[in-house]
């Protein structure tokens, strides 16, 4: 996987909950009074639509309007990197008061001996709809912030828990697209279908959270120790509204569509994209602004909309939108009242229906399980068989994901990833690969690919003799033992590492493998780029880093050591906003395409993307705009599509069924071409690299940053013209779908190239008397 070494300064208003939280500003309207009551041993809290019980052991319950508990825990966890976890034995709760004199409940934790220093006390109050759960820690400097905890538990819910993100769209301050930003997260619950409540948290990780803890790390307090901090909202609106009202001030805005993942079958289709405005003070008007812009840069739709806002309230506006001809439209609302503003983004795109045939010869493949199952795992599905998706690259039951009968049920081939260590006994590697064979053949995968990039130090091939010792080569030997029949994959590499494969091959391994994997991570480089030389450096912005030159370094070791099967496990496109060494959504798009069918000429058994969503396990949908991890996805933070999404989804259409026949060969040497046969006849992949081979170069760069144009934006300066025989009008399809007829005229047609990759139909490929492939020339004129 590509190195990331850059970083963005902080530019959201993250005072929500980095500073109002803090500083306890957090209000659902204009507070009701608090009262408070003890006795027996109990503490009450009463506020407008909520109470708080504690009781002695630690309990803590919060209460709905009519007093039915609705949440109860009593626990507080620490994690000490010395002496492990601990968690509290009990609590003393009592009357008090926080510094400004709002009523409180103070809860006083014990520990067993075994916490040494650990201190925990708790402090608690509450607002209308609203509590403030406050914990400082205090004890041995190896505490670990990050792995506080609180109990609670949810109280005869109606629906699932579940985990949302709370963001928010950002202009950058060094220029460039938008992006979206984290302002915490919230666990939520529901109870009926008029009360929902949720746990809102700077941070929280939903691994780290169940039925009956919720991660609460802690910040550094300035009067020494820690505090984990969590708001508790009764509420009848959606997460992120919630979150806007209970901050007390600005707008806040949350688009959503009437489709999943905002794709429409046809053209003509009515869309309706929603605007829900939240408003966190007093009553106001507001105004709303819509646009709407293809992928060519055409204006969609440009409207207006006028609307008032109750204090602590919503409203919410439909736009009833045309869905266009074909592609993806980019949809950005903004919300102002006087000087506040607020605005949001989504993607909205047509996308039809598609009946593929290659089956188990399909190249098309994603690399991870599918983990983030919004909205649900059947419609997850649905647009992955949609696209093009035929293969999953990790399912086993127990696993995270989908257990293989689900893909199994759809027709979907799968196989297996699992990760070896490298530092251990003789004895523990033989148990390790005799545990996880019996894995892979229990998920009926049809590979079993032996790790995960474990060739670091890259391109120095010190590692391959201990991983052929510790993971592969027993593996290859229990199976040899057992008679199974799965086929076995080197770990895929990070990058083409031709050092470790010649050291894995002259140690033994190319005998071991049914198929090479490795994952052709790619800088600021299009997919076609062959770096020169053979020294490409691996640092962060290293040559290493690219896709063709590997793959035909990999295809020359194969022609003097023998054939396998190639298969790259990790394909990636990441869109990190901003950033030269990454690709911008528009570039996005042509570099599937182009990776795609450039597999295909080659060869390549399977190309598993790298991955589906713009996300990262164990904070799903939380916005992260400094890790390119996040941004990897065919589909953004929303759910809606990228442009890569259509350009997977086009070459799997093209190339489903198709047959490399060869390269083109032009008298411009800056002109490409590849021909294929498919059943609608030859299709001809076309660009042009007359503004080179290095993207983002473009502008002022400071650093890392580059202010990336918008998607609509061409970014090839140079067109150029290329005149070639046809007697019908020629079909040119570009890489997210959108289709144009080129009419042909006196028996010839002129095509307009550059450097983004366009599929064309109704051109004439030939082959001549030396064995050379080009398009027939247009008819000289008399």
């Amino acid at each position: 996987m590509t190195p990331e070494a850059f970083s963005r300064p902080t530019l959201n208003r993250r005072s929500f909950l980095a500073a109002a939280l803090a500083a306890g500003v957090v209000l659902v309207a204009e507070s009701a009074t608090t009262s408070a009551h003890a006795a027996a041993g109990d503490v009450t809290l009463t506020a407008g639509g909520i109470s708080l019980l504690a009781g002695p052991g630690g309990r803590l319950a919060i209460r709905d309007a009519g007093g039915v508990t609705r949440s109860a825990g009593s626990k507080f966890q620490v994690k000490d990197s010395g002496t492990g976890i601990h968690v509290s034995t009990g609590g003393t709760p009592s009357l008090s008061a926080l510094p400004d004199g709002t009523p409180a409940i103070r809860m006083d934790y014990t520990f067993d001996a075994a916490a040494g220093s650990t201190g925990v006390t708790g402090w608690f109050s509450v607002g209308t709809s609203h509590a403030v759960l406050e914990w400082h820690i205090t004890g041995a400097a190896t505490l670990v912030p990050d792995g506080f905890l609180f109990s609670r538990a949810i109280q005869a819910p109606t629906a699932p828990d579940d985990y949302i993100a709370i963001t928010e769209w950002v202009r950058d301050a060094g220029g460039g697209i938008p992006y979206e930003d984290t302002l915490g997260v919230a666990h939520t619950s529901t109870w009926g279908t008029g009360l929902h409540g949720l746990f809102l948290l700077d941070r929280s990780r939903q691994a780290w959270t169940n039925a009956t803890w919720v991660h609460a790390p802690g910040v550094a307090d300035p009067a020494g120790g820690w505090t984990s901090r969590a708001d508790f909202f009764f509420s009848e609106t959606r997460p992120s509204a919630t979150a806007t009202i209970g901050r007390g001030r600005e707008l806040g805005l949350e688009l959503t569509t009437d489709r999943d993942f905002n794709l429409y079958e046809s053209a003509g289709e009515r869309m309706e994209l929603t605007a829900l405005v939240a408003n966190g003070g007093a009553a106001r008007s507001v105004d709303l602004e819509l646009w709407v812009r293809g992928f060519d840069g055409a204006l969609l739709a440009s409207t207006t909309a006028t609307g008032s806002v109750a204090a602590a309230g919503t409203w919410q506006h439909t736009f009833a939108l045309t869905a266009p001809a074909a592609g993806i439209a980019l949809a950005e609302v903004v919300v102002r009242s006087g000087d506040d503003e607020a605005f949001a983004r989504t993607s909205l795109a047509v996308l039809p229906s598609y009946d593929y045939q290659a089956g188990a010869d399909s190249m098309f493949g994603i690399a991870n399980y599918p983990w983030l199952q919004r909205p649900n795992a059947d419609a997850l599905l649905d647009l992955w068989q949609k696209v093009g998706i035929g293969l999953v690259r990790i399912a086993y039951d127990g696993g995270p994901g989908l257990p293989p009968a689900d893909f199994d049920a759809r027709g979907m081939r799968h196989n297996i990833e699992l990760q070896p260590s490298l530092d251990v006994t003789d004895a523990e590697a033989a148990t390790w690969a005799a545990d996880k064979l019996a894995v892979a053949v229990g998920a009926g995968a049809g590979y079993f690919e032996v790790g995960n990039e474990l060739n670091r130090p890259f391109n120095t091939g010190d590692a391959a003799q201990a991983y052929l010792d510790k993971a592969l080569r027993p593996v290859f030997d229990r199976r040899a033992a057992t008679g199974d029949t799965v086929k076995l994959m080197n770990n895929g590499l990070a990058g083409m590492d031709k050092p470790w494969v010649e050291n894995f091959i002259a140690a033994g391994g190319w005998d071991l493998i049914d198929a090479f994997a490795y994952h052709p991570g790619r800088g600021n480089f299009t997919p076609d780029y062959i770096p020169p030389g053979d020294d490409w450096s691996t640092g962060s912005d290293g040559t290493y880093w690219n896709f063709y030159g590997g793959l035909r370094r990999l295809k020359a070791l194969m022609a003097e050591h023998g054939e396998k099967e190639i298969w790259l496990t990790e394909a990636y496109a990441p869109t990190k906003p901003n950033s030269w060494w990454h690709d911008t959504y528009r570039h996005a798009a042509e570099n599937v395409l182009l990776t795609l069918a450039l597999a295909k000429a080659e060869e390549v058994r399977c190309v598993c993307w790298y991955q589906f969503h713009d996300s990262v396990l164990g904070r799903p949908q939380v916005a992260d705009p400094d890790n390119v991890e996040y941004h990897y996805g065919l589909t953004n933070r929303d759910l809606s599509p990228k442009p890569s999404l259509l350009a997977y989804a086009t070459a799997a259409r093209t190339l489903d069924q198709a047959t490399f026949r060869g390269r083109l060969t032009f008298t411009d040497p800056r002109t490409f071409g590849l021909w294929f046969d498919t059943p609608d006849g030859p299709a001809v992949v076309l660009w042009n690299r007359a503004d080179g081979y290095l993207l983002n170069t473009a502008g002022q760069r400071t650093d890392w940053h580059f202010p990336a144009p918008e998607v609509w934006v061409d970014p090839w300066p140079t067109k150029t013209p290329v005149v070639v025989a046809a007697t019908a009008a020629v079909r040119q399809v570009d890489a997210v779908g959108q289709v144009r007829q080129l009419p042909a005229k006196g028996g010839k047609v002129t095509l307009t190239l550059d450097g983004a990759p366009r599929i064309y139909y109704g051109l004439k490929p030939r082959t001549d008397n030396q064995g050379r492939h080009t398009l027939a020339r247009a008819p000289r004129r008399n």
